[in-house]
């Protein structure tokens, strides 16, 4: 099922490009700030919403047409959180077969990832997936614990996650520096998700290429740091985990 609108269609379009959307959805503003008389424009059967928005927002858009509200995220249990919000949206939309399908491939996805890391002797292998931005000349790292969706789906596939750092009670991420990777243990394979489209989202090559401290970490001289493709969303659904499993196996396996 294709939406008539969504938001912030260029972000989606840089980020998500796992996932592309099949076709010209209006933009109907940002995910923080959607235009009512945009989206009232499109004369909508259902909206789709998520927690994050604002209670005023989803109460303008009630009046628009019935809404859809799914938790954005759920650090006691991600991977749970992510399945429920798929079959939530199939009941709504009638594609309760489609669902049950992604959902079956989401699972079998898991099982092969797991099985490939484990004939690699990578099972329990220490990893710590994290990205990263530069704003006025500082770089800001954020660590994708235990808690976030990209955590759970790394263990699921039977990685530890290397990260001790605390993440916050939705998403499971944490905040440091180029100084919080000392902590990492030396045997951690590292790796992140930027984009070409955003300078400010590639500080491992950019800012910290000739950091003293970057350089130091055991697993950047090991060449155990992986830049994974572009496009794969860290907060997507059961085919954006699908690629995010490819893309960690192949990096780590090669």
């Amino acid at each position: 099922m294709d939406p008539v609108g969504v938001a912030d269609v260029k972000g989606y379009k840089t980020w998500d490009t796992a996932v592309p959307l099949k076709n010209e959805p209006k933009d109907i503003g940002t995910r923080g700030e959607p235009s009512m008389d945009t989206i009232a424009s499109l004369a909508p059967d259902l909206i789709v919403a998520t927690t994050d928005l604002t209670p005023a927002a989803v109460k303008q858009l009630r009046k628009v047409a019935p809404v859809l509200e799914v938790t954005s995220a759920d650090s006691t249990d991600q991977i749970g959180q992510m399945l429920e919000n798929l079959d939530l949206i199939a009941k709504a939309t009638g594609t309760t077969a489609k669902a049950e399908t992604a959902r079956t491939a989401f699972e079998a996805k898991v099982a092969e990832g797991k099985k490939a890391l484990a004939s690699a002797g990578l099972a329990g292998a220490q990893y710590a997936f994290a990205d990263g931005y530069v704003a006025s000349n500082q770089v800001s790292l954020r660590p994708y614990t235990s808690g976030s969706l990209i955590g759970a789906v790394n263990e699921a596939v039977g990685l530890k996650n290397a990260w001790t750092v605390k993440g916050d009670a939705a998403y499971g991420l944490g905040t440091t520096d180029v100084e919080g990777l000392t902590a990492l243990p030396k045997d951690t394979r590292f790796a992140y998700i930027a984009n070409d489209d955003d300078a400010s989202s590639t500080p491992f090559t950019g800012a910290l290429a000739k950091n003293a401290v970057w350089t130091s970490l055991p697993f950047v001289k090991a060449g155990e740091v992986h830049r994974l493709p572009d496009g794969i969303w860290m907060f997507g659904g059961p085919e954006s985990m699908e690629a995010y499993i490819d893309a960690v196996v192949g990096a780590l396996t090669k």
